[in-house]
């Protein structure tokens, strides 16, 4: 379940009669639980409550209790040695009128009225497995308010199927837009008269919702009539009422889809909620779900944090500015300069959804505006940010409406908090017909003329705010002196993920320029577009990206094009968790980034550290894998550039299917145990590597080939292969039928061979590597060291090899994707002595026998990051310890420290190879 579906939830919950019995059941159905689970927790088999109420083992303890005893039986709940032993992380009582509930974990509480507590909704969400942020625990009106639309929307199509067709679509939108502006505003007397339009539409339409449509429609055309025209307009007396709104909100098609009886009592019900309470920063990016056809199901998923874009906006320019008010004290002339600086500061959004990371820039700016007014002793100032200056650019109409919309009503809360109600109203009134948001494809529009740098005028124009073709932007930027700073959250997807159309988006910017360039995902573009745009002015754009355009493969295609327009690396943010209010979501794993052309900036990077806290380093320079080192972009090397052994692949079958087997397929060859002695091998793959699963491969020298042959089943699997290869499109394995009773690439060992999965995952601490003697044979989903020294074993499962690989290989999604040419053959290793060797030797020693210690454990049982075995982590750390010693004489305080001298000893070797 989502955030709303589990607010209308509790909603309906809180308003059915009390049934002291069944809450605790309903309760948790609400918050997603299966009838399966309750069918248990009622029968007492997972019922862990020592106080007849209802305990869910690592979830919460609900007891229901006499009227007046709530405070008491939240007390027992908390004292309860079965809550602590079930370790529940909430505690519930109720009596049916009052609710008191507590989080265990951080203490907070709550305590309400029955009836109000689905106003709290979010305080629970983490039983749901929702991992969520404060900001949206605290905001359970704009979870409610999407919902609520939400229903109307899809209502309203039911009733009018033609309005969600592609041709209508925009009509639908725009008519939603209409409303949330409409119930904002007559819930903060921008309208005359509380209640103004959702009282209007009760009033004058009929009950049957025959004529709602009609009513909503002459409301609409009051609204796009002036005062000294609306002699002539001949409307309704009960809409004459409503104010002059301009902007472009109403104008245009004043049609109404037509109403149903449920969707005439949903448009009620939404007009009863107090929109005071609606926060733009949230609401818009909840609000777009609900005209997305992909992300209604999700909705309430997508918000982005107010502190995860402060991580963007903070060290693109709010700290200066801050710092700027900080220094200039109660001086009024550095006080008034820093005020005509923010009223010619752009901020500009080119993939601006729903508006977030704008109207957070503006409200923070307003923030610190009204500092700056009340030191001048000037606090009911007109603010001389424009709205204006905050510009974006948006795929879909909708969104961008919203993100107008959303900018609109940031803009009238401001002047609310800092000049107060009644000078706000005087302002707001009519709305201004610029359009500042664009609706368009951000890769193929020129971000020059949407946000003009000094002195250029905008080339696109439009009709008026909200019913222009959008694609085009209006007014004249006239902002000497002003800076521009670029940000947002552009859609990421790989190159496996994206459609035609965005591969030409991609073909588009980079075709020509770069090679390689369909490896890049989809964000690249944007980094691109950034670094174009600042070759005409001076400019930071800083984005969220995935963090593998930092990574292996697209560093070398990316950052070498961005680089040559004059661009630097200003500041970054190293990997963290992006996460939304998805259930059970983990947040995929993005960095920030920002590119700039200002030499003058003191670059930095933020990083969180053991304990989740943000900490910032000032550098020289930034590479392009977010390290503090010199430019150095690692290249593929096909062959070691130290004394490390060769890496090579391991067997690929190219076999039909026939050389490989099961160990049921095996059975059933039904093979005489001498044959099978001789002729069957274990085989391993990745997945036989780490998780230890069984699999075999026939293996047939050429000497052995008649004596395999006579063999009937083994004869039977030849012929097989052979069949597989002659029909194959590839003409090399045709070829191959010519020898079918071995692998297209067979490689074994004389002794001993040393194995590192291709693909692996990123959580285990250490690379899985394995030591194996001969007798196994090594798929190609592995790379193999083959009669290598045991201490190349020690350098693969250090930290220091970890880190190499995470930066430098490819990644897929998050997992490692290990390469022999990028990743190992490019690995710096200082000139080793024999005494080196053989510590290191020991090392890996060590470890073989830490793991032999718990067979028949496997990779997979032995490496989980919170349940490895301390002998096994005691001989890595002894590794490690040994390793660090001889790079720099000590242990390695953090993996960023690894990486800086990794790429300190990889540009030296590099430098004197080229020499």
């Amino acid at each position: 379940m989502n955030a709303v579906e589990i607010e209308e939830a509790i909603t309906e919950l809180a308003e059915q009669p009390f049934d002291a019995i069944e809450f605790p059941y309903d309760f948790l159905l609400a918050f997603g639980n299966k009838q399966t689970t309750l069918k248990r927790l009622r029968t007492g088999a997972s019922n862990k409550s020592d106080l007849n109420g209802v305990l869910q083992t690592n979830n919460i303890h609900v007891k229901t209790c006499p009227a007046g005893s709530v405070s008491e039986t939240l007390a027992e709940l908390k004292a309860s040695p079965a809550t602590t032993k079930a370790k529940a992380k909430f505690i519930l009582a109720t009596d049916g009128q009052t609710l008191e509930a507590e989080d265990l974990n951080s203490g907070e509480t709550i305590a309400c009225d029955f009836k109000d507590f689905p106003d709290h909704f979010g305080f629970f969400l983490p039983l749901a497995g929702i991992s969520t942020v404060k900001q949206i625990r605290e905001s359970s009106f704009d979870i409610k308010a999407t919902g609520r639309l939400n229903r109307l929307y899809v209502e309203l199509l039911k009733t009018n199927p033609d309005w969600g067709t592609a041709e209508r679509r925009h009509d639908m939108n725009h008519f939603m837009a209409r409303l949330i502006f409409l119930f904002f505003a007559e819930d903060t007397s921008i309208l005359n008269g509380e209640d103004l339009f959702t009282s209007t539409v009760t009033q004058m339409s009929d009950k049957d919702s025959s004529n709602t449509h009609e009513v909503i429609s002459e409301l609409f055309r009051a609204m796009n009539t002036a005062i000294e025209d609306r002699a002539t307009a001949n409307l309704p007396r009960w809409a004459e009422v409503f104010p002059y709104v301009n902007g472009g909100l109403f104008s245009g098609s004043t049609e109404a889809p037509t109403f149903s009886k449920i969707a005439r009592s949903y448009l009620v019900h939404i007009g009863s909620l107090d929109w005071t309470k609606i926060n733009p920063d949230i609401f818009g990016s909840m609000i777009q779900a609900v005209a997305d056809d992909e992300e209604r199901g999700a909705l309430g998923m997508h918000y982005t944090s107010v502190p995860n874009i402060l991580k963007v906006l903070n060290p693109l320019f709010l700290d200066d500015l801050n710092a700027q008010l900080e220094a200039a004290g109660d001086n009024k002339r550095k006080l008034d300069n820093l005020r005509k600086r923010m009223s010619k500061i752009r901020v500009f959004d080119p993939a601006c959804g729903s508006g977030n990371f704008l109207v957070i820039a503006y409200k923070e700016m307003r923030a610190i505006e009204a500092k700056v007014n009340a030191f001048c002793g000037q606090p009911d100032r007109r603010s001389e940010i424009p709205l204006t200056n905050f510009r974006g650019i948006e795929l879909r109409d909708f969104p961008a409406e919203i993100a107008r919309l959303a900018l609109i009503i940031a803009e009238y809360q401001c002047d609310v908090t800092y000049r107060g109600h009644k000078d706000a109203l005087a302002a707001f009134l009519p709305l201004d017909a610029e359009n500042w948001i664009t609706q368009g494809n951000a890769l193929r529009l020129d971000w020059l003329s949407i946000c003009p740098p000094t002195s250029r005028a905008v080339k696109f124009q439009a009709d008026d705010l909200f019913m222009s073709p959008l694609e085009q932007a209006q007014m004249d930027f006239k902002n000497e002196g002003g800076e521009t700073y670029i940000c947002g959250n552009p859609p990421y997807l790989g190159s496996t993920w994206q459609s035609k159309e965005q591969k030409e988006d991609l073909k588009a910017i980079f075709d020509g320029r770069v090679k390689s360039w369909k490896s890049l995902d989809y964000v690249a573009g944007w980094f691109m577009k950034a670094a174009d745009f600042g070759q005409h002015t001076d400019c930071t754009a800083a984005f969220v990206s995935t963090n593998s355009i930092c990574q292996g493969q697209q560093v070398p295609i990316l950052w070498p094009a961005i680089f040559a327009t004059g661009h630097h690396i200003s500041f970054a943010h190293t990997s963290f968790k992006w996460a939304n209010l998805a259930s059970h979501n983990a947040g995929v794993t993005v960095a920030i980034i920002a590119v700039s052309n200002m030499t003058n900036q003191t670059r930095r990077i933020y990083s969180l550290n053991a304990e989740g806290e943000a900490v910032m380093k000032e550098v020289e320079n930034i590479n392009a894998y977010l390290i503090s080192a010199p430019n150095v972009i690692v290249g593929k090397a096909m062959k070691p550039l130290t004394e490390v052994s060769t890496m090579d692949f391991g067997n690929k079958a190219d076999d039909g299917g026939h050389l490989t087997l099961s160990s049921a397929e095996l059975e059933a060859l039904k093979l005489p145990s001498g044959a099978k002695n001789k002729f069957i091998k274990r085989f391993l793959g990745s997945k036989e590597l780490i998780n230890g699963e069984p699999r075999y491969c026939v293996w047939i020298d050429d000497d052995d080939l008649d004596q395999a042959r006579s063999i009937a089943a083994l004869d039977a699997q030849i012929e097989k292969v052979k069949a597989a290869r002659l029909s194959s499109k590839d003409a090399y394995a045709r070829s191959l039928a010519s020898r079918p009773h071995q692998f297209k690439t067979p490689r074994s060992a004389d002794r001993t061979v040393i194995v590192t999965p291709r693909v692996s995952s990123e959580h285990r601490p250490f690379l899985p590597v394995e030591y194996l003697t001969t007798g196994s044979i090594i798929g190609d989903r592995n790379f193999a060291l083959y009669d290598a020294p045991l201490w190349n074993m020690a350098l693969i499962a250090s930290r220091l090899h970890w880190v190499w690989i995470g930066t430098v290989c490819v990644r897929l999604e998050m997992r490692f994707s290990y390469s022999n040419t990028l990743g190992w053959n490019t690995f710096p290793v200082p000139k080793l002595t024999e005494k080196n060797k053989a510590d290191l030797t020991r090392c890996a020693e060590d470890i073989l026998l830490a793991r032999e210690a718990h067979f028949p454990a496997t990779i997979a049982d032995l490496y989980k990051p919170d349940a490895m075995p301390e002998n096994l982590r005691a001989a890595h750390d002894r590794n490690d310890e040994v390793l660090e010693r001889i790079y720099i004489g000590r242990r390695f305080r953090n993996d960023t420290e690894r990486l800086e001298k990794l790429f300190e000893l990889y540009t030296k070797m590099t430098t004197k190879v080229a020499e």
